[in-house]
């Protein structure tokens, strides 16, 4: 338990420094040289800071297949380490539930990365959000989405919720799977590592500082053949991110889906 606690006070304060030196950072590097808006800028910039964070945290990262250069990537979500290991293999911007933008620290570097946010509980700010979508793919930058529309324990990969993909219908976008696995040694991973129910994140971030050592997998599918609505495109993203994480989508799962359809209309 000292060493425990020892090891988490220590990756604290190396933390707390890494996300002064990542603010510094885009206010001298990106915002007073003008850059601060450049969509480019803001997702090499948060590639660079996810890969120093990694590294404190000692998460390993290993990666199979290639990430996409353009269009949409769609990925299963476990936890909020979800964003720093995909950030930290590619340029990406990142589609986020509106509160993370109100959380201390995280929160103002997540908007420093360009990061898209959507109020769920406004339908309409769909529309709103896929005209940002547009300008982020126009500007080369692949946008990243969690379908499933909440993090999970990682068991089993949630129904894919459709409506952010009809601008990949609208302009057709290439739309790659994507699936993130983790392994934790001598803990468990839907505990310890998953950021899902009641979890709060302050106690959750202590924990996970307290680790030896966290593996993340990730391993990229290939685009989805041209053509597909985008409620054929979510039934297809599933079926591939679960084949990617070697289960079999869950039976309820196409009942599911057409309750989802149906609410979203």
């Amino acid at each position: 338990m000292p060493a425990r606690l020892l090891r988490a006070a220590y990756r604290l304060c190396c933390s707390l420094t890494l996300f002064l030196s990542a603010a510094l950072d885009f206010i001298f590097r990106l915002w007073l040289r003008g850059q601060a808006r450049s969509i480019p800028a803001r997702a090499q910039w948060l590639k660079f800071w996810s890969g120093q964070l990694l590294q404190i945290l000692r998460v390993e990262v290993r990666s199979e297949g290639r990430p996409p250069a353009k269009g949409i990537l769609a990925s299963n979500h476990l936890s909020y380490l979800d964003i720093l290991v995909l950030g930290s293999l590619h340029p990406l911007v990142f589609v986020s539930k509106s509160e993370v933008a109100s959380w201390p620290v995280v929160g103002r570097l997540t908007q420093c990365a360009g990061t898209l946010y959507i109020v769920r509980q406004h339908k309409a700010d769909v529309v709103r959000l896929g005209e940002e979508m547009v300008k982020v793919v126009n500007a080369g930058i692949v946008v990243t989405l969690f379908l499933e529309g909440t993090s999970s324990d990682g068991s089993t990969v949630l129904p894919f919720r459709s409506p952010l993909l009809a601008p990949a219908e609208t302009h057709h976008w290439p739309v790659t799977p994507a699936c993130i696995q983790y392994a934790l040694k001598g803990g468990s991973v839907a505990d310890e590592v998953c950021y899902w129910r009641d979890m709060t994140f302050a106690t959750h971030f202590l924990n996970l500082l307290s680790k030896k050592r966290i593996e993340a997998f990730v391993r990229f599918g290939e685009p989805l053949k041209a053509g597909l609505d985008r409620k054929e495109m979510a039934r297809e993203l599933h079926a591939e991110v679960c084949q990617l994480k070697g289960i079999r989508p869950d039976p309820t799962g196409a009942s599911e889906h057409a309750k989802l359809e149906s609410q979203a209309g």
